[in-house]
């Protein structure tokens, strides 16, 4: 259905449907499909967040709120949908609060005084603005291949040969994955019904057919069964990164018309030119990064780069920009710009900006503030409200 999911809790989970083909109706028929097999009750929802997919599931026509269609989806709906503590339940129904259209109707800024700063999520999800974060799970994978019930093997050429075949599946998913394998385990079934398990370490995780089969067959050698061989299992344990930082070439030795052939080669493989990363000055974190075409430098250029002519690079430390999950957070001016600001509230020592950044939501104010404790963070002003962007590391 997706790749990411989000296991709330037993019994609730979301999909991110983004990217994936097909509408609305077709994701719930598809859904369908896969959970059929279940013997269980199961909702289905679509919405543009977490809240309007959970509310449609039960109250919309089909499933499915349309976008733009969050609030009056909600406002009919009880309270309970925003898994409030019973005690604050209590105190908003005994001010006539049963709703979420009601909640979402009361004055922003007197709601909050009340109740607290947890107020504001509360009364953003009444009126179907929903920023909880996604959190999607972790995916095992499980990367293995087996022979069996195709007649039986009497000597070691036919293993072998066997070996080599699940090797070639083995090492065909590994590239795919971008994985590396640090160990095999190979179940071998006998034709008499018993079963025989090599647990073989590798010395260091690889992807390589030959290496695994030398190393198998090492571990092999000698090995006596009772029986013929009727069946074969082997799996791939231990499962790495397969990126391995290496040198292209040596800065001593660099031709320009080897990095040429070489680019060549790359862009023959994806199809497309090789671009190089660069970085440039901006205030969006999603607008500092830009690609130009790779042109290989002239020989001259390699030259300068000669460890003995290089010149030394002067060390700068640049802040690096940590995006945290968004939260409001109070703040005072003091002549339009933030005088304090986080919570419990810090007197704002140096301030930069305001940067207007456009997004999905409209329009925002982004701000740097150092804070009188040390931290530098990035705040943002969006209508009355202000939220915490990031922290500087």
């Amino acid at each position: 259905l997706s790749p990411l999911i989000d296991d709330v809790r037993p019994g609730l989970a979301y999909a991110e449907m983004r990217g994936i083909d097909g509408d609305a109706r077709a994701w719930i028929a598809r859904a369908r499909d896969v959970l059929r097999a279940f013997a269980l009750p199961f909702c289905y929802g679509v919405g543009a967040n977490a809240l309007a997919a959970r509310a449609a599931a039960f109250a919309a026509p089909g499933g499915i709120c349309p976008a733009g269609a969050e609030r009056a989806l909600l406002a009919p709906l009880p309270l309970s949908l925003l898994e409030l503590d019973g005690g604050t339940l209590e105190r908003l129904h005994l001010l006539g609060i049963d709703r979420l259209g009601d909640l979402a109707r009361l004055p922003h800024g007197p709601f909050v005084r009340r109740f607290g700063t947890a107020a504001a999520r509360w009364h953003a999800l009444a009126r179907g603005v929903d920023r909880t974060p996604f959190v999607p799970r972790g995916h095992a994978v499980a990367i293995e291949a087996a022979i069996f019930g195709e007649g039986h093997a009497d000597d070691e050429a036919q293993v072998f040969f066997a070996l080599r075949v699940l090797l070639a599946r083995i090492c065909a998913d590994l590239e795919r994955c971008g994985k590396r394998a640090g160990a095999l385990r190979l179940d071998v079934e006998l034709e008499n019904g018993a079963t025989t398990l090599f647990e073989v370490p590798m010395a260091i995780p690889t992807a390589q057919e030959q290496a695994m089969l030398d190393v198998l067959r090492a571990k092999l050698e000698g090995a006596i069964f009772d029986a013929p061989i009727v069946g074969l299992r082997l799996r791939a344990l231990r499962l790495e990164e397969g990126g391995e930082a290496q040198s292209l070439f040596v800065a001593a030795d660099v031709d320009p018309q080897r990095v040429a052939v070489a680019i060549a080669r790359i862009e023959a493989a994806l199809g497309e030119r090789v671009r190089r990363a660069r970085t440039k000055p901006a205030h969006a974190f999603d607008e500092r990064f830009a690609y130009d075409p790779f042109e290989p430098p002239k020989r001259e250029a390699f030259e300068r780069l000669a460890p003995e002519t290089a010149p030394p690079r002067a060390e700068r430390i640049v802040p690096q920009l940590r995006l945290l999950a968004v939260r409001e957070i109070p703040v005072r001016l003091r002549g339009g710009e933030p005088a304090y600001a986080g919570d419990p509230l810090r007197a704002v020592l140096e301030c930069s900006g305001p940067w207007r950044i456009g997004t999905g939501d409209g329009e925002r104010d982004e701000y740097d503030v150092l804070l009188a404790d040390g931290e530098l963070c990035r705040i943002y002003r969006q209508g009355a409200h202000w939220y915490l962007r990031g922290a500087y590391d």
